[in-house]
């Protein structure tokens, strides 16, 4: 019994449809240019409505809808309801739609300033961007902060779309000048192909034939260049590299790697290095659930076992042994800050490159790039949505390519250490060499022999609280019975500090960071030495306490919150700072006009408005006593 015919047109379409090239775009731009009303009417359009959708799309524009009688194509897109109340974008919205040439996948980013890391989430992953803007507004800095974004996460392709054409009588004047203001500032961002239509979204003018109300306009539609723009996949002629997102045993027989590759090939029998360890091996075989691989390509996601017993983790990086990936401590990258609370050198986040996270921080601001003129301006910190080149330091080594190179693994996110909040994206440039110039001399003499000799353990007593709180005074009293019992201590303190070490810094936000980041490694060189360290500063931020713990091994770091009222506090105001900072004569001021984060888990919390700074020391003592600090 044969198939009907119908069955074998259908089958014969569904199997070219399957073999379509597949093009992944976003829409970006400012505010209200028309993104999402664009994406509607392409969906709209190429007829991948149904009646249901349609009717419902109906009745939302007659609700919520801004284009009177018609149907609001933004609405498909916009399916929050603060994005319906607002009629603006806030998430990104992907949707599929298919032509006969082509398969499609399109982000529908924000316009927003403030939702600006939201349209990198989508560039990130595009072959080409559509740029939208308001012929009746031209360029605006969000065009350029857009455009330059997507520059720099490497996309090549872009298309300038002059949207609501319409609203200025489809004039060419008016569309040859916004041109012309665009390609004056875009043409260092390196962009192979650039094509610019005039649109009207609403009404489908140049979307998918050519608008009779446009007759000096000869370029393409929008969806005949989307259809036919050139977009090659060159991650299959990168280097191999497959970050391992999992070690898979599931018996003592099978020992195996997981992860998807990222760029390039990888075939059994092909030679591979660890890149962070630079062990090397050869691949046995590519496993999937489907069966054993000849062959394994970037973009699939197998198992990878190997000839040789090979210590390999989650987070390391399988790469072609001909092709490693560089493996540093330092670099220099593109960066993209995404968060209200600025970036500030010296503060300690995470990183995230590929499947490894690691502790890092910003050693230097090299500049920040001004959107409007591209112009490097110097920086001691990056704001909201600024870019900038900075450096950056590892705790640990961590393999990478630049993201000229290898884009999959030369990005990688920031990430607050307080709230696991994404705060910013980067693009490595390069390593610094400077990294691998300086080494760890070996000593014979080391941490353990210092303290034996003292018959103690070294130790970090952090006092941390507001400025009167009494930090110096119980400070001092707690080394005066620790030398009466004969320990060798130290004791740093803020002001004493601020003559010397710190003369050059001020109370920013920026500088505290700083000052507490100096505070930390001097530390670090007393406990080294055996000793035990008391330090009195305010610090009254939990990053930088936390940064201060996570510098140290366990046990050494001991947080002494010293719990003093601000209304206590300032009617002590030894040093009439608190009288000066309510008068406006100092600013930054910790507890007036700059915040104070209290520790949510010290392990000695002191209430200093109801025990006397004797009783304070004491209790401290007795805890050093009691976890075998003094033997």
């Amino acid at each position: 019994m044969s198939l009907p015919a119908e069955i074998d047109t259908f089958a014969d379409y569904l199997a070219a449809h399957e073999n379509k090239s597949l093009l992944r775009f976003l829409t970006c731009g400012s505010v209200d240019d028309g993104k999402s009303t664009l994406i509607g009417r392409l969906l709209f359009d190429t007829k991948l409505l149904f009646e249901d959708q349609l009717a419902t799309l109906s009745n939302d524009s007659r609700k919520h809808g801004t284009v009177g009688e018609d149907l609001d194509f933004a609405l498909l897109v916009d399916g929050l309801a603060a994005e319906r109340e607002q009629g603006i974008t806030i998430d990104v919205a992907y949707r599929f739609f298919a032509t006969d040439k082509r398969k499609f996948i399109v982000a529908d980013t924000p316009g927003h300033e403030q939702y600006t890391r939201n349209m990198a989430t989508g560039a990130s992953n595009s072959d080409l961007a559509v740029i939208l803007v308001d012929a009746r507004q031209g360029i605006l800095t969000q065009t350029r902060r857009h455009s330059f974004i997507v520059s720099l996460l490497g996309i090549r392709h872009v298309v300038l779309a002059v949207n609501k054409i319409d609203l200025v009588d489809f004039s060419q004047e008016v569309f040859d000048q916004i041109v012309a203001d665009y390609v004056e500032f875009a043409r260092d961002l390196g962009f192979e192909t650039f094509v610019p239509v005039p649109l009207s979204a609403r009404f489908g003018d140049n979307m998918l034939e050519r608008s009779e109300r446009t007759p000096w306009y000869t370029g393409p539609t929008l969806v005949e260049h989307l259809e036919n723009v050139p977009v090659a996949d060159d991650a299959l002629a990168r280097p191999f590299r497959m970050p391992v997102q999992w070690v898979n045993r599931p018996n003592l027989d099978f020992r195996g790697f997981s992860g998807t590759v990222v760029s390039g090939s990888v075939r059994p029998g092909d030679p591979i290095v660890v890149a962070g360890s630079g062990r090397t091996s050869t691949v046995k075989s590519i496993v999937t659930q489907d069966g054993l691989l000849t062959k394994a390509d970037a973009g699939e996601a197998v198992t990878i076992t190997l000839d040789d017993e090979v210590d390999i983790s989650r987070g390391d990086i399988i790469a072609a042994a001909g092709a490693r990936p560089e493996v540093a401590d330092q670099f220099a990258a593109h960066l993209i800050w995404m968060h209200d609370d600025h970036l500030l050198p010296g503060r300690s986040y995470l990183i995230k490159i590929g499947t490894r996270t690691v502790s890092a921080s910003v050693t230097e601001i090299k500049h920040k790039v001004d959107v409007n003129s591209f112009q490097k301006l110097a920086a001691k910190q990056l704001g909201l949505n600024e870019v900038g080149v900075v450096n950056f330091a590892t705790q640990h080594a961590v393999a990478f390519d630049p993201f000229a190179q290898v884009p999959q693994t030369g990005a990688f996110i920031v990430i607050d250490r307080m709230s696991n909040l994404t705060v910013g994206a980067g693009m490595i440039d390069f390593g610094l060499r400077r990294a691998t110039n300086v080494h760890w001399q070996a000593l014979e003499v080391d941490k353990a022999s210092r303290a034996a000799m003292k018959f103690q353990k070294p130790v970090v007593l952090w006092f941390t609280g507001l400025s009167g709180a009494g930090k110096s005074t119980v400070a001092n009293i707690v080394e005066k019975k620790l030398q009466a019992l004969t320990r060798h201590t130290y004791m740093l303190d803020g002001d004493n500090v601020r003559h010397g070490l710190n003369k050059d810094l001020g109370f920013t936000e920026a500088d505290r960071v700083e000052n507490i980041r100096r505070v930390i490694e001097v530390s670090k060189l007393f406990v080294d030495a055996g000793i035990i360290v008391l330090t009195s500063f305010i610090s009254p931020f939990r990053a930088e306490r936390r940064q201060a713990r996570d510098s140290f091994e366990d046990g050494e770091f001991v947080e002494i919150f010293v719990d003093t009222p601000l209304a206590v506090a300032e009617e002590r105001d030894p040093k009439g700072l608190y009288k000066r900072a309510r008068e406006g004569l100092i600013k930054n001021f910790t507890g007036i006009d700059s915040p104070y984060e209290p520790p949510e888990h010290a392990e000695i919390h002191l209430q200093a408005g109801t025990a006397t700074p004797e009783e304070m020391a004491e209790e401290i003592v007795s805890y050093l006593t009691a976890n075998g600090y003094l033997e």
